[in-house]
Formats: structure tokens, C-alpha cells, sequence
């Protein structure tokens, strides 16, 4: 059996996330007062306690959803013997790339905190609030060229292209606010769901290059080493090992389209995997998993109960 852990992105957070692995596992806590004294914050508290709109903020959240991924990671290497290694790949959406490198051991965990706080600013502050709008694009007739001849009609307006192709079934599009609203129009006219996303920021579309370019100079100084699994990237649906190009893809991500639906197809079929296992909160990915590859078992690894039925498993 291969395994590849998966790192949920930004929407799977929720006041009270990690809260029982805290509770049980002190590995978990570590993570939690680690992150808190890398930031300067007490993100634990707002992780706790909320309230929910400080925890979505996107400075809050990317950094948060981290901090539950690597918690869960650590506690399974401290507490059940299971290490990283034992996947044949890792891959986390969005912002859960970072926490797939951090878990692999290619970015230490306060400086994959602090990219991911500066992330999250950085991408606030590329598009005035109200100016830019993504769409949730769903139902069995959405496919991702759906979704970009949809863009396309946007695009005569401004800025409008496919962010996020998720699974048969769910695509994100984002861009300038008029441009998205055009698109929804025609996705509705080609006969798919269109549901405004409630964000903060266009994500994952070029209006997003400020963001990019401040990501570039931050990466450029961080310490970036080989994980100790190859990483499926966002922007390529590829394996990588190289610390240069893991820099360099970390950029492009910013403004680039999230491949999960060919990642996780290419971990399944070239890449061999027949089990997936989401580590953090939620089970966003778990759910998208068993949709794009329905031969391979997709389990979320959130709670006490969840980290020992999947050692027990092994």
C-alpha cells in the first residue's frame, strides 16, 4: 500500500480546530506554542476560542490551518512512530503546500509560520477589498473547460481565470469583481452552479502579483532543504525534491492555477498511491480524493480517535 498525506487549504478552519489533539497529545501542543512564539501572537487563543471572523481573516487562517497539520504530524511521528517518510509523496492545497514542506522537513516549522502570516498579508494587500471576487463553480456538468470558456467570457470585463481545479465537478474562478460576476452569467448559461466565494482576495489569478513578487523576495531568504518526501506541486501536478525549484514553484503558486484534480490523478495512477490521508482540520481533501480517484481509500486525521485507527491500520 502507498501513501500520500494530503494538507487542507484556506476554508477548512473553524474555532476549535486542534483543540482535542491539544487536550491529548503534548507533541500537538508544542506545535501550537511554537507557531504562538514564532509569530509574536497568541494564535492558540484565537485558534480556541475565536472569535470566527479574526480566525478567517487570512493573515490568521493560513498560519493556523499549518499549525493543525503539522500538530497532527508530529504527534503521529512522537506518539505512534510514524514519520513522514513512511508516505511515497506529500501535497497540500494552497496554502497546505507549505504545510506539506513543512512536514517534510523542507521548511522549518517558525519559518513556514512567518511565510505563511506574511502570505496571508501579502495577499490582502495586492487588491483593495471589493474589487476582486472568486466563484465555486459546481454540479456534473463543470469540468475545467467549462470553467475556462466561462473565465473567458469574464475576462472582456478584466482580469478572469480558472483558480482552482478541484475535482470533476468543482472549479474556482477568480479575478476582478465585474469579470467573475460576467463569468457566472455564462456558467449558468453552460449549465453549472455558480456560488460567490466569501474571501477576502482574489486568490490564485495574475491580479495576485503583488503578493508574488513580496512571496519572492521572503522565499529568497529562507532556508529551503530537500523534503524528506517528494512534494506534488500545485502549479505542476509534478514530485519535486529540489529545494530551488520548491522556491521558485512556492512563487508561481501565488498567482498560478491549483492543479489538485491532476495531482491527485497523477498520484494515483503514475504515482501509485492507493491510500490518502488528510492531515488537518476538516475533510475537504479527503472528500475530493475519493471523488477524483475512487479506487483509493481517503481518510482525515483530525482527532485522537482518527490518529489511532490509522496507526492501528499500518
Amino acid at each position: 500500500m502507498s501513501l500520500a498525506f494530503l494538507f487542507p487549504g484556506q476554508g477548512s478552519q473553524a474555532v476549535g480546530m486542534g483543540a482535542e489533539l491539544v487536550e491529548a497529545f503534548a507533541p500537538a501542543r508544542e506545535v501550537f506554542e511554537e507557531v504562538d512564539d514564532a509569530l509574536g501572537q497568541k494564535l492558540s487563543k484565537l485558534m480556541r476560542e475565536g472569535p470566527e471572523d479574526q480566525l478567517t481573516l487570512t493573515e490568521n487562517a493560513q498560519p493556523a490551518l499549518m499549525a493543525v497539520s503539522l500538530a497532527v504530524m508530529r504527534t503521529l511521528e512522537r506518539e505512534f512512530g510514524i514519520g513522514v517518510e513512511k508516505a511515497a509523496f506529500v501535497a497540500g492545497h494552497s496554502l497546505g503546500e507549505y504545510s506539506a514542506l513543512a512536514a517534510a522537513g523542507a521548511l522549518s516549522l517558525s519559518d513556514t509560520a512567518r511565510l505563511l502570516k506574511l502570505r496571508g498579508q501579502a495577499m490582502q494587500r495586492a487588491v483593495p477589498v471589493g474589487e476582486g471576487a472568486m466563484a465555486s463553480l459546481i454540479g456534473p456538468k463543470t469540468d475545467v473547460e467549462l470553467a475556462e470558456k466561462a473565465a473567458a467570457a469574464g475576462s472582456a470585463l478584466g482580469v478572469c481565470v480558472v483558480a482552482n481545479d478541484n475535482n470533476q465537478g468543482n472549479v474556482v474562478i477568480s479575478g476582478a469583481k465585474a469579470a467573475v460576476d460576467k463569468a457566472i452569467e455564462e456558467a449558468k448559461a453552460l449549465g453549472a452552479r455558480a456560488i460567490p466565494l466569501n474571501v477576502s482576495a482574489p486568490f490564485h489569478c495574475p491580479l495576485m502579483q503583488p503578493a508574488a513578487d513580496e512571496m519572492a523576495a521572503a522565499l529568497a531568504e529562507a532556508r529551503i532543504v530537500q523534503p524528506k518526501a517528494p512534494v506534488v506541486a500545485n502549479v505542476t501536478a509534478r514530485p519535486t525534491l529540489d529545494p530551488e525549484e520548491i522556491r521558485r514553484l512556492l512563487v508561481e503558486q501565488v498567482t498560478g492555477r491549483v492543479r489538485w484534480r491532476e495531482s491527485v490523478t497523477w498520484l494515483a495512477t503514475d504515482g501509485g498511491v492507493s491510500r490518502f490521508a488528510e492531515a488537518g482540520a476538516g475533510k475537504v481533501l479527503s472528500g475530493m480524493a475519493k471523488r477524483i480517484a475512487p479506487d483509493a481509500e481517503a481518510s482525515p486525521l483530525n482527532t485522537p480517535a482518527d490518529l489511532e485507527a490509522f496507526a492501528k491500520s499500518l
